[in-house]
């Protein structure tokens, strides 16, 4: 009986700490991947605003929002981690800056922001 006990005292233990390292451990972000898909977002992106036939209210959108947002949220993070030394947040943000600022004086484009 003793035994029984005991067994199933071990068991559960043994079991409990495989479950709380299980739940402790964070996922950890792949900067590189994440680096690669917001770079080919942001590439298709520019590619639609210098297409002719984009529509202008899909420009818009874009350039006021689907843009910026891939870039500060995805595109600026990874490329920081993955590539730290050249890279400052207030560099990104100037590129971004300097970029819809370009796009939208030719294209015309005003944003609510």
């Amino acid at each position: 009986m003793k035994l029984k006990i005991l067994t199933v005292i071990v068991c559960t233990a043994l079991l409990s700490a495989c479950t709380k390292q299980a739940e402790s451990e964070a996922p950890q972000v792949d900067y590189n991947a994440q680096f690669e898909e917001s770079d080919r977002k942001i590439g298709e992106f520019l590619d639609q605003l210098d297409n002719p036939k984009t529509p202008q209210e899909v420009k818009v959108k874009i350039l006021c929002h689907d843009y910026p947002d891939v870039y500060k949220k995805q595109y600026m993070p990874a490329l920081i981690k993955v590539s730290p030394k050249p890279y400052t947040e207030e560099k990104l943000l100037s590129d971004l800056k300097s970029a819809t600022d370009y796009y939208k004086g030719t294209l015309g484009i005003k944003c609510d922001n």
